[in-house]
This record gives C-alpha cells, sequence and structure tokens, in this order.
C-alpha cells in the first residue's frame, strides 16, 4: 500500500501500475527544481552557525542517534537529496565530519558550491547525483540524512535501497516523509490545481497565492496556512501545490516502506506526538486499550486521532546492525548510568502554572499544544540538576543530598516521562 502516491496526472496512481515511466518522472521533478529551488537558497547561514555553536546542542543531536555510543564528531555524513543549503549546514554543524551532498538538481549544487566557497567549508563535498544513484560514491557513510526526498522520487524503494547499501553497518539513517492526514488540504488544493489546468509559472503562482487568501472557513488547508508563514512563499507553494510527483505515507505504510527498504525503525525524532504515555493520547478513556497495542499499533492510533501530521520523521538503522546498536530501556537498573542531556528547544515555564507543579516543560518543536510536561518541585530540582555530564544516580544523589530521596521507582518514571516528552536524550554509553 505504500506505493500511493499523488502524480500531476489527475489521479491517485501506485507505483506498480504508474502510467508514467521512471525517467519521465524523474525529469519532470528535476526541470521542477531547477525552476523553483526548494529551500528557497539563502546568503547568509551566520544564524545557523551561532545556534551550532553549543556543544551541548551537538552531543544532544549526536546521542538521539546513537544513545549508546560514546561521542565523536569527526564522523562520515551524506545528505542525499541536498537542496540549496541543508549539506551547508551540516558541514558547518559538524567542522570535523566528513560531510557528503547530493542532488539532481544543477541549481541546488550551484547554490550549495556558492556556501561552501563563502564559509570555507573544507569538510564538505557536493556531487550533482541523484537518491538512486548514491551507490555510485563507492563508499559508505556513518549517518545519512534524506528528508523531505523519497516522497518526490518517482521510486521510492529503489531510491531508499541505493541509501541503505550506502550506509555503515551500525549508521543512522535520518528519513522524513509526507504523512496523508494532515495534508488532506494540500491533496484537495493539488487536485484542484490538475484539474483546471494550474501550472508552475510565476504568474500562475501569484494567481494562486492570491486564490488561497478566498478559501471558505474551516477548509482543510487553513490551518497549514496560518501555521506555515512561509507557505506563501512562491517556492514553498510550488513545492506544496504544484509538484511533479508527491506522495504520503501513513505510519503503517511507513513501517512497511522500511521494512522493504531492509531498515528496522529506531525512533521518532520527535516522539512525544506519537507516544501512549503522551499528552491527551494518556488521557482519553481508551489510554489504556491503547496502551496494550503493540509499539507501532500505538502509533498508528496517535496518527488517526490526532488527525494533523503532515509529516514522519524517524531514525532508522539496518536490519543486519549489531546487537551493539542498542535503544534506551529502563528495564533493570543501568537506566542509573545514562547521562541526561537535554534537549535545546526545551524550556521551563513557571507562570500560570497547573495546581501541584513547580514548572511546565515544554518542547518548542512539538506542534500539538497537548505535549508538555508539568513537574513537582522535587522534579524540578532533578532537572535543574542535569548538566550533560552527570548520570542519573549522581544527579539524584548530589540534587537531592538533603532531602528525602523518592522511591527508585519514582526517579526512574521521573526520567522516562523525560525521554518520552523529548526533553531530555540520553548518553548510555558507560551505562552497561
Amino acid at each position: 500500500m505504500h506505493g500511493l502516491f499523488s502524480c500531476h496526472t489527475g489521479a491517485m496512481i501506485d507505483c506498480e501500475g504508474r502510467n508514467r515511466n521512471a525517467t519521465s518522472v524523474a525529469e519532470d521533478v528535476r526541470a521542477f527544481y531547477e525552476g523553483y529551488p526548494y529551500p528557497p537558497p539563502v546568503d547568509s547561514l551566520e544564524k545557523y552557525r551561532q545556534l551550532w555553536q553549543d556543544p551541548q546542542k551537538r552531543r544532544a543531536d549526536y546521542h538521539l542517534f546513537w544513545p549508546t555510543r560514546s561521542y565523536r564528531e569527526d564522523q562520515s555524513i551524506l545528505i542525499a537529496g541536498c537542496g540549496t543549503s541543508q549539506a551547508a549546514k551540516h558541514a558547518m554543524r559538524w567542522p570535523e565530519a566528513r560531510v557528503m551532498g547530493i542532488d539532481f538538481s544543477a541549481t541546488s549544487i550551484r547554490c550549495t558550491e556558492e556556501l561552501k566557497r563563502k564559509y570555507k567549508l573544507d569538510n564538505l563535498q557536493v556531487r550533482q547525483l541523484s537518491v538512486e544513484r548514491a551507490r555510485e560514491l563507492k563508499t559508505s557513510f556513518d549517518q545519512i540524512v534524506c528528508t523531505g526526498v523519497l516522497h518526490h522520487l518517482a521510486d521510492p524503494d529503489a531510491g531508499l535501497a541505493a541509501l541503505r547499501d550506502a550506509l555503515e553497518p551500525d549508521g543512522a539513517m535520518h528519513l522524513m516523509v509526507y504523512a496523508p492526514y494532515g495534508r488532506a488540504g494540500i491533496y484537495m488544493l493539488q487536485e484542484f490545481c490538475q484539474r483546471i489546468g494550474i501550472h508552475a509559472s510565476d504568474g500562475e503562482i501569484r494567481d494562486l497565492i492570491e486564490a488561497l487568501k478566498a478559501l471558505p472557513p474551516g477548509h482543510p488547508l487553513q490551518t497549514l496556512l496560518r501555521e506555515a508563514p512561509d507557505f506563501r512563499n512562491e517556492a514553498s507553494l510550488a513545492d506544496a501545490l504544484l509538484h511533479p510527483c508527491d506522495r504520503a505515507y501513513s505510519v503503517p505504510q511507513l513501517f512497511d516502506f522500511l521494512d522493504q527498504g531492509g531498515l528496522r525503525f529506531g525512533r521518532w525524532v520527535r516522539q512525544a506526538s506519537y507516544s501512549a504515555h503522551c499528552g491527551v493520547m494518556a488521557q482519553i478513556p481508551q489510554a489504556s486499550r491503547i496502551a496494550r497495542l503493540s509499539p507501532e499499533d500505538q502509533y498508528a492510533a496517535a496518527e488517526l486521532f490526532r488527525g494533523t501530521m503532515a509529516r514522519h520523521s524517524v531514525i532508522a538503522y539496518r536490519n543486519d546492525a549489531s546487537a551493539s546498536l542498542k535503544g534506551i530501556s529502563f528495564a533493570g537498573d543501568a537506566w542509573l548510568g545514562y547521562v541526561p542531556i537535554r534537549m535545546p528547544d526545551t524550556i521551563s515555564v513557571q507562570e500560570r502554572l497547573p495546581a501541584g507543579a513547580a514548572a511546565v516543560l515544554i518542547n518548542r518543536s512539538h506542534t500539538h499544544r497537548d505535549i508538555y510536561l508539568p513537574i513537582d518541585s522535587t522534579e524540578a530540582r532533578l532537572y535543574g540538576a542535569i548538566d550533560g555530564d552527570r548520570s542519573i544516580g549522581e544527579i539524584v544523589e548530589q540534587a537531592l543530598a538533603r532531602s528525602p530521596a523518592p522511591a527508585l521507582d519514582n526517579v526512574r518514571d521521573y526520567f522516562e516521562r523525560l525521554w518520552w516528552y523529548d526533553q531530555v536524550v540520553f548518553d548510555a554509553s558507560a551505562s552497561d
């Protein structure tokens, strides 16, 4: 089922029975990006450089992908479908890493090369190459980043297989694909454009922007227009509504896609919205029933109940990765050796608090407003003691030295909640 997609042929068609061959679709997509490069080219990366100066931010990013590996900055990274700036940003973020950016768009490659020269990114190489031809690089990478790309390929399965072959056996892959339910309004407007023959040209895009101002209240696209201010940018609008090849994956379709591609699911980049433990999903009358489902079915239920997820961002590993590439577990007592690292987008709010709360933790990258974590005074002291160096056991010993120690089960439950709510990641490399 994951092959369903919307191409601008006027109908939903599946990959096995599509009425345009792969070469034709690929050429249409290439021509589209030459005319409307995405994301829109940028001249300055200074704000991005400043954002990633904090070494704790880099550590949090690293251990999001590899919680049980010792931290390092000299990994090899492939940005597959790098667009106009993504590879340059990663080269700037990880100056000790070896970064390769590939894209089939000459415009995107030119923009990336300009940023490379401007910022003297000697750790960056760039090649004009499609994702499906990643094997031609004849090398493998510790990390592969492919966001917003696979859902635009004529054959996503071939693209994912090529990336899997370019991934080191214990490497990690960051994938982002579109999700169907939160994009319902986009797909309605895509079909509207198809039916009346709107094409990607400057004049027609300007007219489409004007038409969107007249959308009736309650139209499914209205929410996206309100929450995505750049949606009225011409390149963004063209990418959303006039792209020649666009498909989306529900949670079950995404898991099927990964499985067929020789990968296994690691975690969601932001997992709270998918969790049966967080926000509204833990509060509805059916919460206990959902919690008894398999993790995959819990995630699928959350997607259906929330209804507004427009994309899925996942971390995946090869299905033959070694046993040492483990995830986070709170079984046993190894968790006491985990070193919590605060997520950089988290803030602690101390105004207008719920009854009994000393603070509320909010990860600003979350889009669902029910994803926030009230904490009491003891939990607030524990959170305040997180410095990225001390283990959970050390934090409890030092932060609560003059207070009655909470039960170990309560401490474990608290740090597990922090993790599920995307407030922390863990360095578990020394916990065994």
